[in-house]
């Protein structure tokens, strides 16, 4: 268990996807940039490509935690720069295995990006 405190400290905030894309190391991961309003636009890699196809997911609105640390993904390309996800996509996970696609939530009206859920 935590405490309220604890939980108040994460940051979920409503955001758009402007563009997903498939790396070409990837077979599991896409990169999302998301647009959250005045807060700006983050690179954000999500696990969901066995069950999503990136035309899922542009143009729609998602709750992301947005204060996370940097986390790396993926090998470094070329000139040997790595890929950092600025947050996490938040969905619901109806199984903990391989086979069951997490299901994402749907807003029932849009909010302005960088909405705060509470």
């Amino acid at each position: 268990m935590i405490s309220i405190t604890d939980f108040e400290k994460v940051e979920i905030r409503i955001g758009t996807v402007e563009s997903a894309d498939v790396p070409s190391w990837s077979h599991w991961v896409m990169q999302l940039t998301v647009d959250f309003g005045e807060m700006g636009k983050k690179k954000i890699f999500s696990g969901i490509m066995k069950f999503y196809k990136p035309e899922d997911l542009i143009g729609k609105q998602f709750p992301f935690v947005v204060n996370l640390e940097p986390k790396r993904i993926g090998p470094a390309d070329e000139a040997g720069v790595y890929n950092f996800s600025e947050g996490m996509m938040v969905m619901a996970v109806p199984a903990e295995d391989e086979d069951t696609p997490p299901v994402l939530f749907n807003l029932s009206s849009k909010v302005p990006n960088g909405t705060k859920v509470r």
